[in-house]
């Protein structure tokens, strides 16, 4: 079992987010948690290019300071939405004999998306819960209603596991 945190980077970690307060709390629980059950926990950060805020040297890349990585923690870039393509990670994960996945992060109708697909094509047991993932509104669904659909309708038991903030936990305790 692995805690895979994606694109929580400073650019776009904001209040704009559905649930932006319970979303922080939550994930930062997860991490400690992994860690305390010494869980292994894999960051993937989002690489925009060049011309954006959202690259390599700029602050906005960055892994938000309250969920910042430990030196031994694993992180791996990425240049699409899918944390698995031509990332290593899927390699990485295959190699250390990894099955489940509890994922984490940004955005839910992007990155988050892609991943539990990918993560479920690539034949890994993929876990969610609807309070550590997040994004903002758009011009046809607020971020809560957008965060509700991906959960409940899109992946659950489509792609993944749904589950509950206390089953996360006890998949990491255990």
């Amino acid at each position: 079992m692995i805690l895979l945190v994606v694109d929580t980077q400073k650019l776009l970690v904001n209040k704009n987010l559905y649930n932006f307060e319970s979303f922080i709390e939550n994930i930062k629980k997860l991490i400690n948690i992994a860690r305390e059950n010494k869980k292994e926990i894999v960051y993937i950060i989002h690489d925009d290019g060049a011309d954006s805020e959202l690259t390599q040297g700029k602050i906005g890349f960055e892994i938000y300071e309250e969920f910042k990585s430990k030196d031994k923690e694993k992180i791996f870039i990425k240049t699409v939405n899918s944390a698995f393509k031509d990332t290593g990670l899927k390699e990485y994960l295959k190699d250390k004999n990894e099955k489940e996945i509890i994922v984490v992060g940004l955005q839910t109708d992007k990155c988050i998306d892609a991943t539990i697909k990918s993560g479920f094509e690539n034949n890994f047991k993929i876990y969610f819960t609807k309070e550590t993932n997040s994004t903002v509104d758009n011009e046809y669904l607020s971020g809560e209603k957008t965060v509700k659909y991906y959960n409940n309708f899109i992946w659950n038991n489509r792609y993944g596991k749904l589950i509950s903030m206390e089953e996360a936990i006890n998949k990491l305790k255990s």
